[in-house]
Parts: C-alpha cells; sequence; structure tokens
C-alpha cells in the first residue's frame, strides 16, 4: 500500500503500518462506543422517565476524569503506552459486557447503570490522555496534525453509524444488545494493539523517575497558546457538547418520539462531525488559537439557534451544521495542544487537557437535566448556547493578543522560566 506524501497529504498518516493497523479497530470500536452511549440513556429513561437521573448517569460516568486523567497522563509519560491502552480496553470490555448481560437476563437496576458507567468512565479517563499521546509514537511529529484530523474522523464515523445501529437494535430487542455489541468492539482494538511493531514506534526518551503532574500544570500555565484553548474548551465542552442530553431529552419530551428516532438525531449530529472531521485536514495553516476562539464563538451560536427548531425535521436537518462547527473548533483545539507541546510532556498536557474538556461535566450535566426540568429543554439548549458564548467573547477580548506560539517551547525553556520568575 503506498502513499505519495504530495499526492496524498490528506491522507499521509497511512504511511504508517502501525497507523493501518490501528485505524479500522478503533472504527469499530467507536462505532460500538456510540451504540453504548445511546443505549444507556435509554435505558436511564426507560428505567427513570427523568432528565435529572439522565444527567447524573452522565456525570458519574465523567467523574472519574477528574481523578484519573492527570496520572493518566503521567502514566503516558513513564510507561508502555501500547500496553496500557491494551489494560483500558480490558477494563471497558468488561463493562459493556456486564451491563449487557444484566439487562438481557432483566436483572438490570440503576444502581448497577452508576456502577458500571463509573468503571467504563475510570477506563476511560486513563485511556483518553494515553491514546491522545500515543498518536505521536505511531505517526511522528510531522504527520501528527493530520494524525488528529484523521482520528476525530474515524470518531465520528462510528458516530455516524453507532447511534442508528443502536437505535434500530433498541427498538427491536431492547438495549441489551447494543452493550454486547461494544464489548465485542473492544476486542477489535486489542487485537490491533497486539499486532503493531514495536520497532516502527517513533519513541521519545521517557523520564527516568515517575513523572510530576506539576510539572505539567507549570508548563501548561506558562503557554497562553494552550492554557486559552484549555480556557475555551472548558467551557464548550461543559455547556456546549451535550448532543446526548439535548437530543434525548428533546427527542421524548418535546417531539414525543421513540427510540430508531432518538438514534436517528445521533446521526445527523455526525454527518456535520464527520465532514468537519475529513475538512479539517485541509485546514492544518489555519489552526491556531486565535481561529479556535472565533470558531467556538460560531458554535456556540449554533447551539443557541438549535434550541429554536420548530419540530423533529428542522430540529434533524440543522444537527450537522452544529457537528461541524463543533468538530472545526475541537479538532483545532486538540491539534494545538498536541503539536505544541513538548514530547517529555504531552502525556501530562494531554491529561490536563482532558480533564478540563470532559471535567465540567459531571457538573454540567445533572445542571442541564435539572434545569430542562424546571423551565424545560428549550430554554436549557439556549442558556447553554449563550453561556458558552459569553466566555468566548471574555476571552477573545482579554487573550486575544497573547496567543502567539513562544519561539523557544521546548519544556526545558518553559520550566526554567517558570523557576526564575518563582525565585524572583
Amino acid at each position: 500500500m503506498g502513499f505519495n506524501v504530495k499526492e496524498d497529504g490528506n491522507w499521509r498518516s497511512f504511511r504508517h503500518r502501525n497507523y493501518r493497523i490501528l485505524f479500522p479497530a478503533n472504527t469499530i470500536s467507536n462505532i460500538g462506543s456510540w451504540a453504548q452511549r445511546v443505549a444507556q440513556d435509554w435505558l436511564v429513561l426507560e428505567l427513570t422517565h427523568s432528565g435529572t437521573y439522565l444527567g447524573i448517569v452522565t456525570a458519574i460516568q465523567f467523574t472519574p476524569v477528574l481523578f484519573f486523567s492527570l496520572h493518566g497522563g503521567a502514566l503516558a509519560d513513564r510507561f508502555d503506552k501500547r500496553k496500557l491502552l491494551i489494560a483500558t480496553n480490558a477494563l471497558g470490555a468488561f463493562s459493556a459486557l456486564a451491563l449487557g448481560f444484566l439487562v438481557i437476563t432483566e436483572n438490570i437496576a440503576l444502581w448497577q447503570v452508576f456502577v458500571l458507567a463509573a468503571v467504563l468512565g475510570i477506563s476511560s479517563a486513563v485511556d483518553a490522555p494515553v491514546r491522545q499521546a500515543f498518536a505521536a509514537e505511531i505517526v511522528g511529529h510531522d504527520d501528527l496534525p493530520n494524525a488528529v484530523s484523521l482520528n476525530s474522523a474515524n470518531f465520528n464515523a462510528g458516530r455516524l453509524i453507532g447511534p442508528a445501529i443502536s437505535g434500530l437494535l433498541i427498538a427491536a430487542f431492547g438495549t441489551g444488545p447494543s452493550f454486547i455489541v461494544n464489548g465485542i468492539s473492544y476486542l477489535f482494538a486489542i487485537g490491533a494493539l497486539m499486532l503493531m511493531n514495536e520497532k516502527e514506534f517513533f519513541h521519545h526518551d521517557r523520564p527516568k523517575s515517575m513523572t510530576n503532574v506539576q510539572e505539567g500544570l507549570r508548563y501548561a500555565l506558562a503557554r497562553p497558546d494552550i492554557y486559552v484553548v484549555m480556557l475555551m474548551v472548558f467551557f464548550l465542552g461543559t455547556f456546549g457538547l451535550n448532543f446526548q442530553i439535548f437530543n434525548a431529552l428533546m427527542a421524548t419530551k418535546e417531539f414525543g418520539k421513540g427510540p430508531a428516532s432518538y438514534g436517528l438525531l445521533g446521526t445527523f449530529v455526525a454527518i456535520g462531525s464527520f465532514s468537519g472531521a475529513i475538512a479539517s485536514a485541509r485546514l492544518e495553516r489555519f489552526r491556531k488559537t486565535r481561529f479556535m476562539i472565533l470558531a467556538g464563538g460560531v458554535f456556540a451560536s449554533a447551539v443557541m439557534i438549535l434550541s429554536l427548531m420548530p419540530n423533529y425535521t428542522a430540529y434533524a436537518f440543522f444537527l450537522p451544521i452544529c457537528g461541524v462547527t463543533a468538530l472545526t473548533t475541537m479538532i483545532t483545539a486538540n491539534s494545538i495542544v498536541q503539536v505544541n507541546s513538548d514530547p517529555a510532556i504531552r502525556g501530562r498536557v494531554m491529561g490536563i487537557y482532558l480533564l478540563i474538556f470532559m471535567g465540567g461535566t459531571p457538573v454540567g450535566s445533572p445542571l442541564i437535566g435539572v434545569m430542562a426540568e424546571l423551565v424545560g429543554i428549550r430554554l436549557t439548549i439556549a442558556g447553554c448556547g449563550a453561556i458558552a458564548l459569553l466566555a468566548t467573547i471574555v476571552i477573545w477580548i482579554i487573550y486575544k493578543d497573547r496567543v502567539d506560539v513562544p519561539d523557544d517551547i521546548s519544556i526545558a525553556a518553559v520550566l526554567k522560566s517558570v523557576n526564575r520568575d518563582k525565585n524572583n
């Protein structure tokens, strides 16, 4: 399989054999993950008929990010990333298969959903920073921006297919099979990781002793181009990227639809997200912090407009616009943080990034569920978009002239500067 960098620039990561092995396996795993997300939300609604509990289970799944993502980043900088990913995928498979078994045998209770959501959350919290940092070892620094775009396209290809499959499975057989599908999908990822050739990795020197999380925090805080991006993704992630909750409550409470129609809404989001991920491969030269801030403002505005859609059809057809603006923003953010971080500390920086990106969910999700019960889902969506937009405007005003990448961005130079400032 030959690739020419000049002719196939948008696909140049596929020049690397290890990437070609992992990419299709991750596609299958992503389809399973999105199938489970839809099934889990529907299962909670079946058990409770409550938007508040839907928000709570989402919060439980993302709470482990607060406790484990920083340490996952430190592990990524210290240990073999491939072996760590095999372990996290095995834990995710256990959680999904156990939940599927309980549902199919009709022994499921809400507390079991909560426990297994927490187990999956622990797996994901460690997995995410390791996986992000692993990309550079698979394709190298030069192809990393391209790999970020392709990985996002992969993730959203799963989002394109998984919700629709899950909706059909739920309508025909209930939620159980969707969890089993996800559990099996993890095995493909594990198999691909075991087949990779370690000799072809782009290794960077690992620290000789257990790395320090505080060192990663000091590094990020000394880099305006990075910490401004993290500030943006906190507000956009916490208040804007809640389509699972938005869609579940709009489908059931506002439009009176069933599981197949709900699953289809996820596919409409994914159409835009997938398109944005593919297009972003051509937009590498625009991946600057200023562009990310402006793109975030467009996304926040799209969320506000979404709340005004009068019926199911209009709502569904506007979702791709939300998807493409969201993915353009998030791919830009992810690329800025990964590419601009020193390889020796990239795992810890990605752990901080993912903590901030997903760490607001344990607070935001229950709040969205409660607000939907109190004032309605439309006003809740509009309010989330307004908060994200206001934050974007404030960040732009304060930081637009402070986000240039410094000439010397090595970890040694940045930490030396930080320590000098502390001593003074």
